[in-house]
C-alpha cells in the first residue's frame, strides 16, 4: 500500500504548525508567570516568602506565604486598632 506524498506532506506540515504553536503558547504562559509576579511579588523582610494581601476587617494587610507574618503599609496598624476599639483582642495589645 503505497503512502501518498501529498497527505505526508500535510501530515508533517500540520505537525511542525502544531509544535510552533505549542512552544508560543507556554512561551506566553512564562511572560505571564513573570509578569504576575513582579505585580504581586514582594519580598518577606524576615524570610524569603512572597507576601500576599489579605482583608482583615476590610482592610488590606500584606501576609507572608511562608512564615505567615503579618506587615502592615502606612496607616494600616492605625486602621486596625481603631476598627477594634470596639473591645476587640487587638487593641489591647498596644493600650
Amino acid at each position: 500500500m503505497p503512502i501518498d506524498l501529498d497527505d505526508r506532506g500535510r501530515a508533517l506540515e500540520n505537525e511542525y504548525f502544531r509544535r510552533k504553536e505549542q512552544e508560543l503558547i507556554e512561551k506566553l504562559r512564562g511572560h505571564l508567570a513573570v509578569e504576575n509576579a513582579a505585580a504581586t511579588g514582594m519580598q518577606c523582610p524576615r524570610c524569603d516568602g512572597t507576601l500576599h494581601e489579605a482583608d482583615y476587617q476590610h482592610i488590606k494587610i500584606d501576609v507572608c506565604n511562608k512564615c505567615h507574618g503579618v506587615w502592615f503599609d502606612a496607616g494600616e496598624l492605625a486602621q486596625v486598632i481603631d476598627k477594634d476599639k470596639q473591645g476587640g483582642w487587638f487593641s489591647k495589645l498596644f493600650d
